[in-house]
């Protein structure tokens, strides 16, 4: 089972790009969330509270979507970068003038006290983590027991096409290696989440040139392998790494570039909080509390 934190990916490159990342929602980090949407009408637990964690890339259209669905929840909405943050109160919060702030409704943009939301969304997030299982650890600990996190990224499929371009070329990894559904599974389960539900699909996108392409792909992330090329490539490599793209990712009649995106979905239930029998056994209050007064979950 993989566990460990992922041996491809530079956690200095990873905080770098965090701070950078352009405070939009990228078209494809949309048309996920749209997805993950589609999925709530197999969920039966209405939540209370909630969190969107990673708001601004995650997708502003669909948080209003979410908001809509559950507009009698408490909303948090989680970012970990200043201009992120400021990006999700400019976009999402209420003004004070309309009616809706005095009765409580606007979203509160803070880390919920432990415990406290019954469901935490975080779309396009998790394959981006430096330390995986350290954010797993965080969406368990803010969730009620009974709760339900809801969850995509990328998977290992994701940009087969450009990584064989470079293979080819003899050039440094394209991208580090991104992780199974299966996986993920086993760490979730690992973290203390249970009945976890893994599904996958492929989309494939085209474009009508590389110079898009690239484009695209630079909004979307960037390439965090610790054997990325390590200086800057010039106007002259820019050039041939356009020829190459359009003469080996043409498909169709119509001479576009396509490129596949592996996108991974899961949900998991947060458990109750098991106990080992020893002399001498400690535990949180929280997770007393959880035992004592939660009684059986909800099933999903």
């Amino acid at each position: 089972m993989k566990t460990e934190r992922p041996p491809t990916l530079d956690p200095t490159a990873v905080a770098r790009w965090q701070r950078m990342a352009p405070p939009v929602s990228p078209w494809l980090h949309e048309e996920v969330a749209s997805r993950m949407l589609d999925r709530l009408q197999w969920i039966k637990l209405q939540p209370k509270a909630w969190a969107h964690w990673g708001a601004v890339r995650g997708g502003l259209q669909n948080h209003q979507k979410l908001a809509t669905k559950y507009s009698n929840s408490e909303c948090f909405v989680i970012e970990s970068q200043s201009q992120l943050r400021q990006a999700a109160i400019n976009n999402i919060a209420i003004p004070w003038w309309q009616p809706a702030r005095w009765l409580g409704k606007t979203a509160r943009f803070e880390i919920p006290t432990p415990g406290s939301v019954d469901m935490l969304w975080a779309n396009m997030a998790l394959h981006e983590a430096a330390d995986p299982q350290a954010l797993l650890a965080s969406w368990h600990r803010a969730l009620t027991v009974g709760g339900f996190l809801m969850f995509s990224c990328l998977g290992p499929d994701t940009s087969i096409e450009l990584r064989e371009v470079y293979r080819q070329l003899s050039w440094p990894v394209a991208g580090h290696d991104l992780t199974d559904m299966h996986d993920w599974g086993d760490m979730l389960v690992a973290g203390g989440f249970a009945e976890p539900v893994m599904d996958m699909e492929r989309i494939t996108l085209t474009y009508d040139s590389p110079a898009r392409l690239i484009k695209e792909l630079r909004e979307l992330g960037r390439n965090f392998h610790p054997a990325r090329f390590a200086g800057l490539r010039g106007r002259a490599w820019r050039t041939r790494l356009e020829n190459e793209l359009a003469e080996h990712l043409k498909t169709g009649p119509d001479d576009r570039l396509s490129l596949t995106f592996e996108v991974i979905y899961g949900h998991a239930m947060k458990a109750q909080p098991k106990v080992k029998v020893s002399a001498l056994s400690s535990m949180s209050i929280q997770d007393m509390r959880s035992m004592l007064g939660a009684g059986k979950p909800p099933r999903l």
